[in-house]
């Protein structure tokens, strides 16, 4: 079986999780029956390359089986709109909703609603809607999407996390971290809870350090801007780090205060790492992981403080919810992504 596997702008998204989450899933076909191609297009042309129009003619599409989109741009409708004419399956894994595009940069709560309308159109055309779990599931219910939708881990790639701790003194000195360091990977974002994780770091004297990229130009948001400018004296943003192992290697506590998350490859790879992990109260991650066992969950600014304070105290408390994280890490394996979309593909010929 040869399948589309297309992330559209791939150049452009290579540091995001959604591309982190493409990169899984053929990561995890490469171990099938499946044989996977990642563009479309014959001798590379893309589909509005003739006179400038959507082109949806055979000669300017490769030949597969099924079609799996990973995105929600022009590429990926003129991918969909050839499956339709020609008969072939199509999946639309559902990385972006309404939900989680507020509060990403300048202006995107004002376009919000349009991309709802938008997302509730193009989710439909697909034979089957994949997104990483039951409550991304219930969000694209509620718009309503008209096509069935199956919920399938983002999965976890351990292989490049190998070695992490080599790394601790080397990102610490760099950074100048010192003691328990409380730390956040990602893109710098209001909504994976920058607010909070800069006001705890206010009422602590931890060392809190934020490993990821942040756009302080006019496209960042306000608040991406106004912490990032001047950030409490015991916060580190780093921006781009040569090598994700160094942050998981640098930090103790991985504080991840998301506001709206579809599920959060972070968490995993934090998890993986046996890092004792401090979550918000979402959906997704009462979905996914439980209070006490394999993370601490908060719902307000108290309880991550008093979170904080108890894993300083009590590295037992840390060590056992390290070794619970990483079995639950374990469970999402890419082994288990590539069993899923192969019955998925599979369903659909």
């Amino acid at each position: 079986m040869r399948v589309l596997n297309y992330l559209e702008l791939a150049d452009r998204l290579d540091r995001s999780g959604i591309a982190t989450s493409v990169d899984h899933q053929r990561r995890a076909l490469a171990d099938t029956d499946v044989e996977v191609l990642t563009t479309p297009w014959s001798d590379g042309h893309p589909a509005w390359a003739a006179g400038g129009k959507l082109a949806f003619d055979d000669p300017v599409f490769r030949d597969y089986d099924v079609a799996h989109c990973n995105m929600i741009g022009p590429g990926s409708v003129a991918v969909a709109r050839h499956a339709e004419r020609n008969d072939i399956p199509l999946v639309l894994h559902a990385h972006v909703t309404r939900e989680d595009f507020r509060g990403s940069f300048r202006g995107s709560n004002l376009v919000a609603p349009a991309l709802g309308q938008y997302l509730k159109w193009f989710y439909s055309q697909a034979d089957t809607v994949l997104c990483p779990s039951e409550y991304t599931k219930g969000v694209l219910e509620s718009y309503p999407i008209d096509a069935p939708i199956q919920p399938v881990t983002n999965g976890i790639d351990t292989e490049p996390l190998a070695g992490f701790e080599s790394f601790r003194e080397e990102y610490r000195e760099r950074y100048d971290l010192d003691g328990t360091v409380v730390f956040a990977v990602g893109s710098v974002f209001e909504r994976k809870g920058l607010t909070t994780f800069c006001e705890l770091a206010r009422a602590t004297d931890y060392d809190f350090a934020w490993f990821g990229t942040y756009d302080d130009g006019p496209h960042g948001s306000e608040s991406v801007r106004k912490w990032t400018s001047d950030p409490p004296e015991n916060v580190t943003f780093t921006g781009w780090v040569d090598d994700i192992r160094g942050a998981y290697g640098a930090g103790d506590v991985f504080l991840f205060p998301s506001k709206v998350e579809n599920q959060g490859i972070v968490v995993l790879e934090a998890m993986a790492c046996g890092k004792a992990v401090v979550l918000s109260d979402i959906p997704v991650f009462r979905e996914y992981y439980e209070d006490g066992h394999d993370c601490l969950i908060c719902s307000d600014e108290e309880e991550f403080r008093e979170a904080l304070d108890r894993l300083e105290a009590d590295p037992d408390l840390r060590d056992r919810l390290g070794e619970n994280a990483k079995a639950t890490a374990r469970d999402h394996g890419l082994d288990r992504v590539g069993e899923r979309l192969t019955e998925v593909y599979e369903g659909l010929r």
